[in-house]
């Protein structure tokens, strides 16, 4: 039987308080609507409809080609969302799935349990319910003396013992496609909000003597819904305890994994040890055996095998195996960091490439420049990249070796195997197996100190002393 979904995402979201649309709200590094969409991807659909509404353009360009759209340019309940979806599934035989985009914790697992669960009942309707023991906000799922489900009663419009009832609409529904959109249409919006509701149709399917069928999901925590703040941080918070569970079993060690942050799309590698207060975060890949220190932000990078990464942050750069890097140094979008490479502390890397086993100690810039392999880089050396209008790209060769405090003027091609002095400014070519030396001659001026103030002050205070 063919599987549909429609996404119900056309709420703006007043209670965010956001000039951000709320299923566009990152969860994990995620947006809340996307985290439904992959779920529900997980489920072999066959067609999917996204319901937009405000910031439409915005949920589009975020989801893509993954989903059809249609808008609700009016929002009248969650009902009419549905319906704006007829023209594309109206007239399809099978299944279909409706979910709310600001419930990011529903797993493809609990959504498959829901359609293997509506098709063994036969029903022509199931609601997905779960038991809280604090039900306000939610509607309550009113069954009669033998368990069948009467009704779904919104919280604004359930009477005092209603309101008592414990067991909560979470929002997700499956249906039989066809008889979805033929019960629409006979929906009416008598209520305290003058919207047209879902879940009246089930009312509407018991009075035709259809099967409406309710399945109680194991796990409440997932259909937390996000309507504030204060529940976006909440689930983040079950997210991000999930993702890092997710890690430990897959055979990562997270030695605090209460302090420790995991995007949602993040890949760790076997026995790589990450401590507290690291940060992972986008797209980032980190292979086997990887050591991440304290501290440390990892956005969009990827570490291949056996990389130690100490105190550090890196962004969108690559680190290759039997690398290291820190503490306290950055990493610059497209730093290509080589095998065996040593980056020491207080090291800046953008736009450039460092070849196998070359070193940079400390207290260094290295921008636009390809380095080989087997250089060493002294300590306080300036790749000067940026005349202030356009940046310049230097070249050095391989086992080439740069002394400490020199400023390496690009555009500038150092060959291999050539000698850079210390405190040089080079600013011509250097040949193989020739040094660049530009630094003025040190001359002694005799007796200079003397000139001073200071000099008084040092001989009172060797009188003093004697």
């Amino acid at each position: 039987m063919k599987k549909f979904a429609v996404i119900l995402a056309a709420g703006k979201g007043t209670r965010m308080k956001s000039k951000l649309y709320k299923v566009l709200h990152p969860v994990c590094g995620k947006p809340m609507v996307d985290h439904v969409l992959t779920q529900i991807e997980k489920n072999d659909m066959d067609e999917v409809v996204t319901i937009v509404g405000h910031g439409a353009q915005k949920v589009e360009e975020t989801l893509g080609n993954r989903t059809k759209y249609a808008l609700q340019a009016e929002q009248l309940g969650t009902g009419h969302a549905v319906l704006q979806a007829e023209d594309i599934l109206g007239d399809q035989d099978g299944m279909t799935l409706i979910a709310c985009g600001d419930t990011p914790l529903f797993t493809a697992q609990t959504f498959q349990e829901l359609f293997q669960y509506h098709q063994s009942k036969g029903a022509v309707a199931t609601v997905l319910t779960a038991h809280t023991p604090n039900p306000f906000g939610y509607g309550r799922i009113i069954r009669n003396e033998i368990g069948i489900v009467e009704k779904i009663v919104e919280q604004k419009d359930a009477t005092p013992e209603e309101a008592e009832v414990q067991e909560i609409n979470t929002g997700v529904y499956c249906f039989d496609n066809k008889a979805l959109f033929e019960a629409l249409h006979q929906v009416k919006n008598d209520n305290a909000q003058g919207e047209y509701y879902l879940p009246d149709v089930m009312e509407i399917f018991q009075s035709q003597g259809k099967v409406v069928a309710a399945y109680q999901m194991k796990n409440f925590e997932e259909s937390m819904g996000v309507n504030d703040r204060v529940a976006l941080a909440k689930a983040s918070q079950v997210m991000q305890a999930r993702i890092n569970q997710s890690h430990m079993q897959n055979g990562v060690t997270l030695v605090n994994p209460t302090a420790t942050y995991i995007d949602a799309d993040v890949q760790i590698g076997a026995d790589t040890v990450i401590e507290a207060g690291v940060s992972l975060k986008g797209k980032t890949v980190i292979g086997e055996d990887c050591y991440i220190t304290a501290n440390s932000t990892l956005v969009d990078t990827v570490l291949e095998n056996q990389v130690t990464v100490t105190s550090s942050y890196l962004e969108n750069s690559i680190m290759r195996q039997g690398s290291n890097i820190g503490p306290y140094s950055h990493l610059r979008p497209q730093a290509d960091i080589g095998e065996g490479v040593h980056i020491g502390n207080f090291v800046e890397v953008k736009k450039a490439t460092l070849g196998k086993n070359t070193k940079v100690g400390h207290l260094t810039y290295v921008g636009d420049a390809t380095l080989g392999q087997d250089i060493n880089v002294g300590c306080g050396t300036v790749f000067v990249n940026y005349d202030g209008v356009n940046k310049h790209h230097t070249n050095v060769g391989d086992y080439s070796f740069i002394g400490s405090g020199s400023n390496i003027i690009g555009p500038v091609n150092i060959a291999d195997h050539a000698y850079v002095a210390a405190g040089s400014t080079i600013t011509d070519d250097i040949d193989a197996h020739d040094m660049g030396i530009a630094r003025g001659r040190q001359i002694n001026k005799k007796g200079y100190f003397d000139r001073y103030p200071v000099a008084q002050a040092a001989k009172d205070a060797e009188t003093k002393n004697e």
